[in-house]
């Protein structure tokens, strides 16, 4: 079972590897792939294990063989942007805000005659790198991605620049990574949005303010240093044992944990910002499981306004993403991007607190 593992895993690895080396050029439409002889000695594998490599490119088309004479490199697709294709690459497809910011998109490109692929990466970095080389794969007049933990160094710039090679026009939504600051994108005004609802609580008259944000996206970190602005400003010296980050893969369970062990160790807390609406709801049942009312006892905010906790039976205040409005605007700028029109290509979007029940000022 182990050595049929260590196969597959070899004949995968030397599949990836050459397919690097398709993406970044170094092997070109037309040329020759060295031989299995050759890729077998490299890896110290059997001649079977790198047929098993080379059939997966050629079902996927990167290669195709010639009786007697070898393996090739095949073309890449030739994009003509006259297909009325758009792939929409996103984090997630059906669940929290992802619906409402696809509509957003839909309802701008069906009327201008697009038809959508749509792809989602469950905010996975190879995901994301799978689902570029298979649109790569695709004739596609645009892009509209959301990067996957955009905070994380890019490791597949290279097909972004094949992208950028082959003219075809993208737009990042909620976030970018850091070495694509300059491509056009369209997100909230997240320091601002996480400036305004901290300064709400302190204005309620909180001071030990909690903050749970997630670390590997931008938006996170954004949220955060909003946090920290409006403490610095009012006067409130920042604590790193009052904030608590999270990963995608542990956000499920780690904010909840974190908060129950805060309260059973008897740290004082007035309020809890949450890096969104998701991580308020399990933040008010950590609570609710430790017997602290919220908002008597302690105040919490959402951000993304996807009314989430009303299955808790309460309104959560929280920021107001446009979700709808944001997938327009992308969309927008895409369609004026294919048609080589002057447009804004870097906008944020200006935040709004929604007031609910979550919320409650400290008595004095």
């Amino acid at each position: 079972m182990e050595t049929t593992k260590i196969k597959q895993l070899k004949y995968s690895q030397i599949a990836e590897d050459l397919k690097e080396l398709i993406f970044s050029d170094q092997i070109q439409a037309g040329d020759k792939l060295p031989s299995e002889n050759e890729l077998s000695q490299k890896y110290r594998v059997s001649r079977q294990t790198v047929r098993k490599a080379i059939a997966i490119l050629e079902s996927a088309g990167y290669v195709y063989a010639e009786h007697g004479r070898g393996t090739f490199c095949s073309e890449l697709v030739k994009h003509s942007r006259t297909s009325n294709n758009i792939a929409v690459v996103t984090t997630y497809i059906s669940d929290y805000i992802f619906p409402k910011v696809i509509k957003g998109i839909d309802s701008v490109l069906t009327a201008e005659g697009y038809s959508i692929i749509l792809k989602n990466t469950k905010n996975s970095r190879s995901g994301e790198a799978r689902c570029l080389e298979e649109l790569l794969q695709k004739d596609i007049d645009g892009m509209i991605i959301e990067p996957s933990k955009s905070h994380v160094f890019c490791h597949h710039m290279n097909l972004y620049h094949k992208l950028d090679e082959f003219q075809i026009p993208y737009v990042f939504i909620q976030g970018c990574f850091e070495q694509m600051k300059d491509k056009p994108n369209v997100s909230m005004d997240d320091v601002e949005g996480g400036y305004m609802i901290t300064n709400y609580l302190i204005t309620l008259g909180h001071k030990e303010i909690i903050g749970v944000f997630k670390s590997d996206d931008s938006q996170g970190q954004n949220r955060h240093r909003g946090y920290v602005k409006a403490l610095q400003e009012t006067g409130i010296m920042y604590n790193p044992d009052n904030v608590i980050w999270f990963y995608t893969e542990d956000r499920k369970i780690h904010p909840y944990e974190s908060i129950k062990q805060m309260v059973q160790q008897g740290k004082k807390i007035d309020a809890v910002v949450c890096y969104n609406d998701q991580v308020a709801g399990d933040v008010i049942k950590a609570l609710n499981e430790c017997c602290v009312n919220v908002p008597d006892d302690v105040s919490v905010t959402g951000y993304d306004n996807s009314q989430i906790t009303s299955l808790l039976g309460m309104k959560l205040t929280t920021v107001v993403h446009p979700q709808e409005e944001l997938g327009m605007i992308a969309a927008k700028m895409l369609l004026s991007m294919i048609k080589r029109e002057d447009c804004e290509r870097n906008i944020k979007i200006r935040p709004k607190i929604v007031i609910g029940d979550t919320c409650k000022a400290k008595n004095k």
